[in-house]
């Protein structure tokens, strides 16, 4: 990297300036995405049955992924001897947040449903900041006109809860709605454990519907090899991240916690091999509330997490220097 580089334009700080996915370019012009990525927010928490809070998901990432925002032409990894994400290579920009009508669910998610269908006509890869996890069905609905994808599933819970008094588009119930869909071909879930919010029936038909379901047990058993092992080679692959599939005490700030999850590495690690097995179309990650956690430690690994993988994609699209 030339020192020009460091030494033309403005410093632009993390705390300078709008608070824009990684302080990449806004593009509120739906019909007017240009670009590699495509951030949008989905701040949704109707569907939550304990603590609402994560509507405010989407603005805590956006802040912390402040101190992301790679200026100086890219993110260089010394293990890895890569620059991540360099400017000129790699065109990201955050087209603000879905519309939510409070109270109606369809309504809403049919708005997100909307952004990512603009998303993927423009050729751009879809990353969906959420909001509760029921948000993840509009945004797998938008890939019907796709080819298949194979979902990748990071949480702590099943989400494959089918009705309860009603309620089919609750955060319960999201990977039972993808697995109704002809364009998902089937599911790797990882982190579910201990009292979760399925019973036995739903890890049933699960399994029948194409999941193979590791616990964070079952991963640190057969490691980051063993566990890409299970996963369908050569395929596309949607990646929803429940940011309660990592433990509390990495990540305190969302509705429903459950002690026992993951650390950093063990999803990175994961995923970064997962990029190279096949190709990430689309992703979401939901559920961090950051009023639960006042240092803003969530939203940091939430947004340094999806810049490692966005990184990781494009890397092996030679997209990296």
């Amino acid at each position: 990297m030339s020192k020009n580089a460091y030494d033309s334009g403005r410093l632009n700080l993390p705390f300078v300036g709008h608070c824009t996915f990684g302080k990449q370019p806004a593009c509120l012009d739906w019909d007017a995405i240009d670009a590699d990525i495509a951030v949008l927010g989905a701040p949704f928490d109707m569907g939550t049955q304990y603590r609402a809070g994560a509507r405010f998901g989407p603005r805590g990432i956006r802040e912390a992924s402040t101190l992301f925002s790679f200026g100086h032409g890219g993110a260089y990894d010394f293990e890895d001897d890569v620059t991540y994400l360099p400017t000129d290579k790699v065109a990201l920009v955050d087209i603000g947040d879905a519309d939510i009508i409070h109270t109606d669910t369809i309504q809403s998610h049919d708005n997100i449903e909307f952004g990512v269908r603009k998303i993927l006509a423009a050729k751009a890869l879809p990353v969906v900041l959420g909001g509760d996890h029921s948000v993840h069905i509009p945004c797998i609905r938008a890939f019907d006109d796709q080819d298949p994808v194979h979902i990748v599933h990071v949480d702590a819970h099943l989400d494959f809860v089918d009705e309860r008094h009603g309620v089919r588009y609750g955060h319960g119930n999201p990977l039972r709605r993808a697995s109704e869909m002809s364009h998902v071909t089937g599911f790797t879930q990882l982190g579910i454990r201990n009292v979760s919010s399925s019973n036995r029936d739903d890890y049933e038909a699960a399994r029948a519907a194409g999941s193979d379901i590791l616990s964070v047990r079952d991963v640190r058993r057969l490691g980051t090899d063993g566990v890409l092992a299970r996963v369908p080679d050569g395929v596309r692959y949607y990646l929803t991240i429940d940011i309660d599939g990592f433990d509390p005490s990495i990540a305190p700030g969302t509705g429903t916690p459950s002690h026992g999850g993951f650390l950093y590495y063990e999803v990175l690690e994961i995923l970064q091999g997962l990029t190279k097995k096949g190709d990430i179309v689309g992703m979401d990650l939901v559920e961090v509330a950051p009023d639960y956690d006042p240092a803003g430690t969530t939203s940091f690994l939430a947004a340094q997490l999806l810049m490692n993988i966005l990184g990781f994609v494009f890397h092996e699209k030679g997209l990296s220097s």
